[in-house]
């Protein structure tokens, strides 16, 4: 079985056929998927969609674009639903510096603020982190998130920065950028990071996996990510499988 730990089903690319696809994940051999709140409108669909499916699970937060939209009263409410039995994770949240807005300081103040809800509520944070490496992992050292744990989602940095990561005890999300070809640094740092310490993710729709790329990305397209996975490591797609599942499992603290 499959666990995809990132995706936004909320997202409108899924209004026309949502519930006919998820419908369609068990029998294709996906079991689990988070879906991940990237502010409060998102979040609040995501706690929707954690009600309707059975399989699906939330994480609550304000990614680092739209957090000029947090306030202390918007920062109480993800505290208050972060305890939601079926909400596992604090997410996504972290700093992206590809735009320019919002300031960095924005960025960096509410990013260090969800990161103390996790602590506060004792769950695991997803990191989004863009072209911000350094400040990411110094926010992460000087308020010791590895007393938290969590995953770096979509993990696009070095194999140098992955090492630093792991010594926070961290997970790396890895989705279909892994099968560019392109995407050298990636597969460097995936050949480097141990197969413990990965999980799968589509942050579907984005990002859709070759063949597939440029089309809707969905959970269904993850065998794609094994494969590439398991190439890079020379292992089986099964072993992937089953590691990567265990280890969400883990991240998330759930029972299977």
């Amino acid at each position: 079985m499959i666990f995809d730990t990132h995706a936004h089903y909320d997202d409108d690319a899924f209004d026309s056929d949502r519930d006919e696809l998820l419908a369609s994940m068990k029998e294709n051999g996906i079991s689990h998927i988070v879906n991940v709140g990237a502010n409060i409108a998102t979040t609040r669909n995501t706690i929707k969609l954690t009600e309707q499916y059975p399989f699906i699970y939330g994480a609550v937060g304000v990614h680092p674009s739209d957090s000029a939209e947090l306030d202390e009263e918007k920062l109480a409410w993800i505290k208050s639903v972060a305890v939601l039995p079926k909400i596992v994770a604090v997410g996504e949240i972290g700093l992206d510096y590809y735009w320019d807005e919002p300031e960095r300081d924005i960025q960096k103040k509410w990013f260090i603020k969800q990161l103390e809800v996790a602590r506060e509520v004792k769950k695991p944070v997803i990191i989004h982190s863009r072209d911000a490496a350094n400040d990411t992992y110094e926010i992460m050292r000087e308020h010791k998130a590895e007393e938290i744990g969590g995953i770096v989602h979509c993990y696009s940095y070095t194999k140098e920065m992955a090492q630093r990561f792991l010594e926070m005890d961290f997970y790396f999300g890895i989705g279909g950028v892994v099968t560019f070809k392109n995407s050298k640094k990636l597969k460097e740092a995936v050949e480097y990071i141990p197969l413990e310490k990965i999980v799968l993710e589509t942050d579907c729709p984005y990002l859709s996996p070759e063949p597939n790329r440029g089309k809707r990305n969905s959970s269904l397209n993850l065998s794609y990510v094994a494969d590439a996975i398991a190439t890079l490591k020379g292992i089986s797609r099964e072993e992937v499988e089953r590691v990567t599942f265990e280890n969400a499992l883990k991240v998330y603290r759930l029972n299977a």
